[in-house]
């Protein structure tokens, strides 16, 4: 377990945002993360939807369940997090 610096572009916000995460984070505790500097500041919370994470310019989101260890991601790599409908 280690702080790990990822630099967060959320869908919607105009500014980027260094966050700390742990290497055992999962991706949906990333996109947690990154959402407390965005959400409810800058962008507007969306309950029908998930937040996904992929890599900057990526067409494919990584796994929700993967942890930031085994997902590749180097230290201060810039991450989306867009929003996706929710599947009920």
């Amino acid at each position: 377990m280690a702080l790990f610096p990822l630099t967060s572009n959320f869908e919607g916000d105009f500014v980027l945002q260094l966050v700390a995460v742990d290497s055992e984070n999962t991706m949906d505790e990333v996109a947690a993360a990154a959402a407390v500097h965005s959400v409810g500041r800058r962008v507007r919370a969306r309950p029908d939807c998930v937040m996904r994470v992929r890599r900057q310019d990526a067409t494919e989101f990584l796994p929700r369940t993967m942890k930031v260890s085994e997902s590749g991601l180097k230290p201060t790599e810039t991450i989306e997090i867009i929003w996706e409908p929710a599947r009920h």
